[in-house]
């Protein structure tokens, strides 16, 4: 089962810094990541200006921050009124709203890694979690910084 935070995420994640790969660039991969969420593909372009947007909004240093306008509905449910959307962008931003009016979305960061800059979810219990894995970026630069230092000193 998908969270809201999850489902973020992997979207945020439909680029690989470190691979040097974007699933928006293949639209036979980019239609079979939509479907498998049951959800409509939006054109690459539309895609990839959201998801930079957001990938700003949490902290990528390489993308300038903007603004995106999405249409999402409210739907009365029996659980209660509900946001819907039936592309991927208009999910992944009512997914956002969600997360904004639980408090979560603070939680959603990106690795400052230079190589990485993978989004993450941080579920520290006091929301200072950094780097997407302590044993491979978070000990890298932690390599890296001892190294500087020893050199310098």
């Amino acid at each position: 089962m998908h969270t809201d935070a999850s489902f973020v995420v992997e979207f945020l994640n439909t680029v690989n810094v470190e691979e040097g790969t974007d699933l928006l660039e293949d639209p036979g991969q980019w239609r079979e990541w939509a479907a498998a969420h049951a959800l409509a593909a939006n054109p690459a372009g539309e895609a990839r200006a959201a998801r930079d947007a957001l990938r700003a909004a949490i902290g990528d240093p390489r993308l300038p921050g903007g603004s995106v306008d999405v249409g999402t509905r409210i739907s009365l449910t029996a659980e209660g009124p509900t946001l819907v959307a039936d592309d991927v962008v208009g999910a992944v931003f009512a997914a956002c709203a969600r997360l904004v009016v639980r408090g979560e979305w603070i939680r959603l960061k990106i690795c400052p890694a230079d190589t990485c800059l993978w989004a993450f979810y941080d579920e520290s219990r006091n929301r200072s979690r950094t780097w997407c894995s302590m044993r491979v970026c978070g000990n890298r630069e932690k390599a890296r910084g001892w190294r500087a230092r020893a050199a310098a000193g």
